[in-house]
């Protein structure tokens, strides 16, 4: 893989230093959040946003203190694909 991880998931990347899983999305200074278009006005939606090393975070956006998760460019790829392909459509569906 092409992503640097050290010691329980922390990404060191020369860009994103102490960038880790579970951190406070509020530490990701001069990030830009990005969420859906179809989200709704009730704020549930899933925001993203690329780090300056490559690698994407994701928090809630009713929590958007909370934690953010960070994931690699190819983990995002995967997780979108799928989405794309319908893989996950059981997950909402009535």
């Amino acid at each position: 893989m092409d992503h640097d991880v050290f010691d329980g998931d922390v990404y060191d990347g020369a860009d994103a230093p102490g960038v880790h899983n579970g951190m406070a999305a509020t530490g990701l200074d001069g990030v830009a959040w990005q969420k859906s278009r179809h989200s709704n006005s009730q704020g549930s939606c899933v925001e993203f946003a690329r780090l300056p090393g490559g690698e994407v975070a994701v928090r809630n956006s009713r929590f958007p203190d909370g934690p953010a998760l960070v994931y690699t460019r190819a983990e995002i790829e995967a997780m979108l694909l799928g989405v794309k392909d319908g893989e996950f459509d059981h997950l909402v569906a009535g």
